[in-house]
């Protein structure tokens, strides 16, 4: 089996109407991740920042990475049930997560809530993931079409989320790369904010993930900015990895972590990276249906499993 390495940026913006900025993210030669805290309840900082710091703490040594990512979004949901028992502030607090875990052919794939994984291939944008939505769940049982799904009141309404108190069942999954391929993960302040072919534009017309990180950014901001915004872009690139450190994003940038564990403990190592507008500086920078390449299915928080065919965005 060849392998091959990634090629990766991260950026997090507060966008132009937050205060705060609730996503985290997490870039390496060993993981992608990206999580959204939930709008509407307390301390979504908290709970995007427990979940990229525990699947931050996936081991890159010999071993499946499926197995250690499914064991990381327990643990994060553990530690978001601690929280809530502990104090009632947090009983509610939750966040998305989508998370990709490497090992140099394949990636294992843990994702619940509605951000999102892409994938540009040949020219081509799918998107890897289905969003735990209620507008996505009425467009998956005909009652409503992606079209009227789009401008739904209601489309930011979890119906799966990481959250204090609630049970995780994440879709796990294994999806297998190739070079060329470039990925991007992100929160719904991007992919809710930007057309699909826009974001499609961006990362076939962009030569660096930096480069296109910053431009997709960008067009959320320029589109009104109502929410945070992060990214992750990945290219799959030939021979073994360069030796770029991992980096952090957003709340998953902040030191103080006193009110994540009774017991300190520290965030994902790496140089950091926030974007425009967020403390601490600035960062280096719908599913439409039909059969498309190589790809996974997502298994209803069951065991990994392979599957066939990808959902053109």
């Amino acid at each position: 089996m060849a392998h091959h390495a990634l090629r990766f940026a991260v950026r997090s913006d507060l966008g132009r109407r937050r205060t705060a900025n609730e996503d985290a993210a997490v870039a390496g030669p060993r993981l992608l991740a990206v999580a959204d805290g939930m709008g509407g309840h307390p301390h979504g900082d908290v709970a995007s920042r427990i979940a990229i710091e525990a699947v931050a703490g996936v081991p890159s040594g010999p071993g499946d990475p499926a197995d250690g990512l499914a064991a990381a979004v327990a643990s994060a949901a553990a530690r978001l049930d601690e929280l809530g028992r502990r104090d009632p502030g947090y009983a509610r607090t939750g966040t998305t997560l989508t998370a990709l875990a490497w090992d140099g052919a394949r990636f294992a794939v843990a994702h619940i809530g509605d951000s999102r994984a892409y994938l540009l291939r040949g020219g081509d944008l799918f998107q890897l993931t289905r969003d735990h939505t209620m507008v996505q769940t009425l467009v998956d049982g005909g009652q409503l079409t992606p079209e009227e799904a789009a401008d739904h009141p209601r489309g930011s309404v979890l119906v799966r989320a990481l959250q204090s108190g609630t049970a995780a069942a994440p879709d796990l999954f294994r999806h297998d790369a190739l070079p060329g391929d470039r990925y991007l993960l992100c929160s719904d302040g991007l992919s809710g904010q930007v057309p699909a072919a826009a974001i499609r534009d961006v990362l076939a017309g962009t030569d660096e993930p930096a480069r296109a990180a910053d431009r997709l950014v960008d067009l959320a901001n320029q589109a009104g900015g109502p929410d945070n915004i992060t990214c992750v872009v990945a290219d799959v690139v030939p021979g073994p990895a360069d030796g770029t450190p991992p980096a952090v994003a957003g709340a998953a940038a902040a030191t103080d972590t006193a009110a994540t564990d009774p017991a300190a403990h520290t965030t994902a190592t790496g140089p950091t990276a926030t974007g425009p507008g967020a403390p601490g500086g600035t960062a280096p920078g719908g599913p439409g249906p039909g059969p498309a390449p190589g790809g996974a299915d997502a298994g209803g928080g069951g065991p990994l499993a392979r599957f066939g065919r990808l959902r053109r965005a």
